[in-house]
């Protein structure tokens, strides 16, 4: 295993919603993560497919991996995510890459799929700005 990837996994098992949901930091190199997730019960709406609000939180997740594997410590200052499809089936995988790289951020672009007995199923497509940190020089703020 890569010492980015185990890093990585580290900061992963650092987050506790992460742990309590099961997600998986499958890959991680420069400028590019993939994480995966089980589907449970626990994680659909009343439609019985996954919650939007799954899927964006592991679109986000995997986009800071993605950019912060470039960076270091970062923060998603901006997201935007489609949904495609319904997400039913046993695990849902997201593929993050940096698509540009300037100063103190990147941007990202990250798809989530649903793996089903069919093959994996394309239900969402985010793209997001994730930057370093700054540091706090006024006392407002």
């Amino acid at each position: 295993m890569s010492d980015l990837l185990a890093f990585g996994r580290d900061i992963l098992a650092k987050q506790s919603f992460s742990r309590q949901l099961g997600t998986a930091l499958d890959v991680l190199t420069p400028g590019h993560a993939e994480l995966s997730l089980p589907i449970d019960a626990d994680l659909m709406q009343h439609q019985a497919s996954v919650h939007g609000g799954v899927l964006a939180y592991l679109a986000d997740n995997a986009l800071a991996f993605a950019g912060g594997s470039l960076f270091g410590d970062i923060v998603t200052v901006e997201l935007k995510i489609n949904f495609t499809r319904p997400a039913r089936g046993t695990k849902l995988r997201a593929i993050a890459d940096v698509l540009h790289r300037s100063g103190a951020q990147a941007v990202c672009r990250c798809d989530v799929f649903c793996e089903t007995d069919a093959g994996p199923v394309l239900c969402a497509a985010a793209q997001g700005t994730v930057r370093r940190p700054t540091e706090r020089t006024d006392a407002r703020t």
